[in-house]
């Protein structure tokens, strides 16, 4: 028979061993309590990696995290400093959620997909313009007409990018991509004579698709004889530059969404030529081994 003395040590050394081992059991900080794993939000640090504030998809998403509900935080950086971090990521074969667009070399590259946006936060496909300045027609009709008749499609685009992705220097790029497509840009300059070193000035932003259709629609310019200059700006800039005439045209004008709120600022200061591509989109994207498919499922309860 133990004595009451012993018993209340037995009872007293029982307690603390079910309070060790409920520790020991309870989900570290940040896990799933019932599966024991940290949330994907947790993991991400509720982060969506973005591109340069004040670009349509970054709005978007910003939308995007409001309209879901969402605790996510939209974080702006630059298209470089975007797609390096999917590149690092994906290495790693870690999570990571980016804003993105397509047509754009990283689809080439990596297996990735939409999130898909049953809200749509994100709205329908996208149109690339070209915009140019008033009275460039006039000035420059040699010009103009190439910029009106410049068309091709993402698969194009997509080829520059992918080359240029791997180290080759854009000018050489596109220079490459017109000696080899001489089928598609004879339509663009059908029936435009050449000029003696006419100078003219197109903007862009520093997009990888920009960088590339500027590029090739520059090169194409220089073969007709024009001095060619190509500045890169920030969104705004380029569309301020454009309506004051400070630039002659971009080809980097995404309607009716990315670019919509400039695009209403300066509609009567600009002539829009239409799309030079068709069927552009934007929307989160993650790698294909990512086990969601919405951005409903980034909604945690």
């Amino acid at each position: 028979m133990l004595n009451k003395k012993y018993k209340k040590l037995i009872t007293a050394s029982i307690a603390a061993m079910a309070i060790f081992v409920a520790g020991c059991s309870g989900a570290a900080e940040g896990e799933d309590p019932a599966s024991g794993e940290t949330s994907l939000g947790e993991q991400l640090d509720y982060t969506i990696t973005g591109i340069d504030a004040g670009a349509g998809v970054v709005r978007s998403a910003e939308e995007a995290v409001e309209a879901y509900g969402l605790e996510y935080t939209v974080q702006t950086s630059s298209g470089a400093a975007m797609t390096q971090a999917l590149s690092d990521a994906i290495e790693n074969e870690e999570p990571i959620i980016v804003t993105g667009w397509n047509p754009h070399w990283k689809f080439s590259k990596y297996d990735l997909k939409y999130l898909e946006d049953p809200k749509g936060s994100f709205g329908e496909a996208e149109n690339i313009h070209t915009i140019a300045r008033l009275g460039l027609e006039e000035d420059m009709p040699e010009a103009y007409q190439v910029l009106d008749n410049f068309y091709w499609e993402g698969s194009d685009m997509e080829d520059v990018m992918v080359q240029i992705n791997e180290g080759g220097e854009p000018e050489e790029v596109a220079r490459e991509w017109v000696d080899n497509n001489q089928e598609k840009v004879s339509v663009w300059t059908e029936g435009v004579e050449a000029v003696d070193g006419q100078e003219i000035n197109l903007a862009y932003v520093a997009w990888d698709t920009e960088i590339a259709s500027t590029n090739v629609i520059g090169t194409v310019l220089g073969d007709l004889g024009y001095d060619v200059t190509l500045t890169q700006v920030e969104n705004g800039p380029m569309w301020e530059a454009v309506a004051s005439a400070k630039t002659d045209a971009i080809v980097a004008a995404w309607l009716p969404g990315t670019h919509g709120d400039h695009y209403e600022k300066f509609e009567a200061e600009i002539d829009d030529l239409g799309p030079n591509l068709e069927g552009a989109a934007i929307g989160l994207i993650v790698p294909a081994y990512m086990d969601i498919d919405s951005i409903e499922d980034l909604i945690e309860d």
